[in-house]
């Protein structure tokens, strides 16, 4: 148990903060406007703002150079490259260099260095030798005790213990005396102070050190790394204030050790930089003892960054500090996603107006005296804020039926029109504003006083923050840099500037978009094997400007009522198959069918009307399934004649294979498979036999008695099924059992295709009837439930509810028309199930003023469930009362109590 506590200990240091769900990555909820890698100093990289792991990225020697490695190059008089003596160093055998000794080298680098290289660097050459004889072996040996925390420790891996401890000491001892070059004579007291640190004699680390190392009055590499290896022996002895300290040095001493050190620090003593800065006795100490704390303790680090700039404003772990500060700001204003929860439930979201601008019982309810004043204080806050960040207006029909523009004020009041960006779920308060302004005025002061030109764009990005673009371009306009990096941060944040300051997007600004900013919008083919540059990784490809960008775009076009072009800046044609409600569909045809679009309709918006085979039968598929919904059979059919050439519900396959990995492939459809229009069975006017969505349509549903419709068969197409439907309805008008049949399947088919029945797939554009969140019974009244975008339209699952009362229509006249009571006790019973679906929509919509938080959330909870039941009985059992009434002694009906369960308990 022991092991186990201190695992996760350890764990629990290295990993400070994560998400409670193990497959998201909090490092990819915002888009990185703000480059924190253009620090000049990379050495500090690994200490930049992240919360996916213990350091910001991986150690990339690219960035953060070797300190041995440079060391050795300016030995060897740089006479060799980087590569070269890392090679030379860490890689190269020591035969290898054995041969080169001996004047036969046959390593290539080796033979282009000649035989007179090992002569003029002979004590370098020789230590090496030495040092890759030592090297497989210096590692501390294990011992297990009753709170080790290590796992499965190979037990036959070589240690220093495997060494001839005094033979080593006296020979290493011996190379030290006769070496003449300080450097090589202090790295051979790096390896006895490291070897006795390894066998965990730490005594004998300690006296080597003072004995080999310090009196050599070098204080470069070699001496960090000796003074690394003296502190973890001092760790061993338990002298931690000692241990800390030298580590601490390392620290600020070192490029590539910074991140170890930190580490050790850690492990050392829980109140380590508190007394380092207790021992901190120059400037430079003072301000890395600072930084330290500032990084371990990042609840409000500006009080530690004002004492930080009174000891040097210019001080690189300074810009570190304000980095991370901006992305921990950057997080709380642009996230990546904004979800569509709904807005009676949402404490960031306005209670107030409904779509219509009429208040609903459920929204008067909740704009009380109480919430205006407790809420509304707040809203005016947040609006303050984002009014101009994301302006822009919606146009709504006034009730003269012409356009107007609806103001910001007036998004005020819409729950569905908040301007964009809003930070539900992301933490803004009072507080972040506060830490904004107080950001903000200390980038202000510094950047007076510091000569890197780094704080105008921290000043910049924070007044881009605060809605002040003019002000924020005018900083960027005035910067003057030949840093590379500077250069590129200055002009994205230039467009942003220009933008997001633009209230409106209108054809004139598109064609600026295309001209100016085309390399943000037009999207870079990437290939397979590159997909672990800069921009992916292990969760796919990083959000960026780009992406920030397209959901400015996005928000714009969705203000501005251009549903459809909104949806496409995030979405392609072949989505709205997940959620076909009417309103978008129509939005998107009419941009697919907008003569002389923009450049940037064209190249940037058209691009994601992908294929669908025939984009027109793709339109009137759906139309005509919402007029199937709608049981306007003459309409339906009307576009499904439109839809003959329909290629099929556009879905993927996706196959892995070890060698090529994941291919994916258009799903091709068999000639007897339901593909979205053709291979409808009869069974569609049948009722079910058990309520059974995975078994075979055969074994679930009863086909009803088709004598005197010839016309159905057995397997029809959408339009000939609209045509059976339409001369179904002229037979019903008639009188008779024939028309009392003709009502009855019309009601089965509308039943059966709603979210109750077993053909529920058939007219909401999808292929079989698993399932899923387009089948949920929605609690909002709102024609379009997306508040801000369609960028997670795939996780919002909605199309418009099903009208029960259609069928019930149908079945009330077959019911009046029958004389067979046994086909009444039927009809009643259909008529019964599709009044239970109005119940669960009446359910999903209830009001419900408790949440799980409350203490009494389960008593209130049975409470609420007893009256939804009593409801449910006094106004939703209409037809089970009267089919018990009047019908229980037909062999329909006990029939139908052996094969329903709620239905046999109903009638008990």
């Amino acid at each position: 148990m022991k092991k186990y506590i201190l695992s996760l200990a350890v764990v629990s240091l290295f990993y400070t903060k994560s998400d409670a769900c193990a497959w998201s990555d909090p490092d990819y909820d915002y888009f990185n406007l703000f480059t924190q890698t253009i620090i000049k100093d990379k050495a500090y990289l690994p200490f930049l703002h992240n919360y996916s792991s213990r350091f910001y990225g991986g150690y990339n020697p690219a960035l953060i150079p070797d300190d041995n490695i440079e060391t050795w190059k300016k030995f060897f008089n740089n006479q060799l490259s980087y590569t070269e003596t890392q090679n030379l160093v860490y890689k190269m055998s020591m035969n290898d260099l054995n041969a080169l000794k001996n004047g036969s080298p046959t390593n290539p680098l080796l033979q282009k260095l000649g035989t007179g290289f090992y002569q003029k660097y002979k004590e370098g050459l020789d230590y090496l030798i030495e040092a890759k004889y030592l090297e497989p072996y210096m590692s501390i040996n294990y011992v297990e005790n009753e709170n080790s925390f290590y796992y499965d420790r190979d037990a036959n891996r070589k240690n220093a213990t495997a060494l001839d401890y005094n033979k080593t000491i006296a020979a290493l001892t011996s190379l030290y005396n006769a070496a003449r070059n300080p450097e090589i004579k202090q790295r051979y007291g790096y390896q006895l102070v490291r070897l006795n640190h390894y066998t965990r004699n730490y005594d004998s680390a300690v006296q080597a050190f003072k004995t080999y190392v310090a009196p050599i009055k070098l204080k470069g590499t070699v001496y960090f790394m000796s003074l690394d290896q003296l502190a973890g022996a001092q760790r061993g002895l338990e002298m931690n204030s000692d241990a800390n300290w030298n580590f601490f040095q390392v620290f600020m001493n070192s490029k590539d050790r910074k991140e170890s050190a930190f580490v050790s620090m850690k492990l050392s003593d829980t109140a380590s930089f508190s007394n380092i800065m207790k021992r901190a006795n120059t400037n430079e100490e003072k301000n890395m003892a600072y930084f330290l704390l500032g990084y371990e303790d990042f609840n409000n680090p500006i009080p530690t960054m004002e004492k930080m700039y009174e000891i040097n404003p210019d001080s690189e772990i300074l810009k570190v500090m304000a980095a991370r500060s901006i992305n921990e700001l950057e997080r709380s204003y642009l996230p990546t996603y904004y979800y569509t929860s709904d807005a009676a439930n949402n404490p960031y979201v306005q209670r107030g107006k409904a779509d219509n601008n009429t208040a609903t019982k459920d929204t008067q309810a909740a704009t009380t005296t109480e919430v205006k004043e407790e809420k509304l204080s707040f809203w005016q806050k947040i609006v303050r804020f984002f009014k101009n960040l994301f302006g822009g207006s919606k146009s709504k029909e006034s009730a003269d039926g012409k356009k107007t523009d609806q103001s910001d004020d007036e998004l005020l009041d819409n729950p569905n029109r908040i301007p964009f960006y809003t930070t539900s779920g992301y933490g803004y308060d009072d507080k972040m504003k506060d830490y904004l302004d107080d950001l903000q005025k200390f980038t202000d002061k510094t950047k007076e006083k510091s000569k890197d030109e780094y704080w105008q764009i921290a000043d910049a990005y924070l007044k881009f923050l605060k809605k002040d673009y003019k002000g924020s371009t005018e900083i960027l306009e005035d910067i003057k840099t030949t840093n590379p990096e500077y250069l590129e941060e200055i002009k994205r944040m230039k467009v942003l500037n220009d933008i997001v300051s633009q209230p409106r997007i209108d054809a004139d600004y598109e064609d600026h978009l295309m001209k100016e900013y085309a390399e943000y919008f037009v999207e870079k083919k990437v290939e397979k094997d590159t997909a672990t540059t800069d921009n992916f990784d292990y969760y796919g490809e990083v959000p960026s400007t780009a992406d920030f960008l397209k959901d400015v775009m996005a928000n714009r076009y969705f203000l501005q009522g251009e549903d459809g072009k909104s949806f496409l800046m995030n979405n392609k044609l072949s989505d709205l198959q997940y959620n076909p409600n009417s309103s978008l569909v129509k939005s998107v045809e009419e941009f697919y069918r907008k003569p002389n679009k923009t450049q940037f309709e064209q190249q940037i918006i058209a691009k994601n009307m992908d294929s669908v085979g025939n984009v027109d039968a793709f339109f009137s598929t759906i139309y005509g399934d919402r007029a199937m919904r709608l049981a306007d059979f003459e309409k339906a059919k009307s576009y499904y004649e439109k839809a003959k050439s329909f290629a099929g519900i556009p879905r993927q396959n996706y196959e892995w294979t070890e060698k090529n990995g994941q291919t994916i492939t258009a799903k091709q459809y068999t000639s007897t498979e339901y593909d979205g229009f053709k291979n409808i069975s009869n069974l569609v006017f049948g009722h079910n036999v058990w309520e059974s969505f995975g078994s075979p349509d055969a074994e679930s549903m009863k086909a009803e008695s088709y004598t005197d419709f010839p016309f159905i068969t057995t397997s029809m197409d959408k339009l000939e099924l609209a045509d059976v439907l339409i001369q179904l309805k002229k037979i019903g008008n008639g009188t008779g059992e024939k028309a009392a049949k003709a009502n009855q399947l019309i009601g089965n088919l509308l039943y059966n295709t709603s979210i109750l029945g077993y053909y529920r797939q058939l007219f909401v554009m999808d292929i079989d009837n698993s399932n899923g969140g387009k089948y949920d019974f929605w609690n909002t009244d709102r024609k379009n439930p997306y508040k801000y975008y369609y960028k997670n339209f795939l996780d919002t699952s909605y199309i418009e509810p099903d009208n029960f009362d259609l069928s019930i229509s149908y079945y009330q006249k077959a019911l009046k028309l029958s004389n067979n009571k046994e086909e009444k006790a039927r009809i009643l019973f259909q008529m019964a199930s599709a009044e239970q679906g109005k119940y669960y929509q009446y359910e999903a919509k209830a009001p419900k003023d408790f949440d799980y938080s409350d203490p009494k959330w389960s008593e209130k909870e049975d409470a609420r469930q007893k009256e939804m039941d009593n409801l449910k009985n006094q106004k939703y059992r209409t037809y089970f009362a009267q089919l018990k009434a009047q019908y229980s002694d037909t062999e329909t009906t006990k029939s139908l109590m052996g094969s329903c369960s709620y239905f046999s308990y109903f009638m008990k």
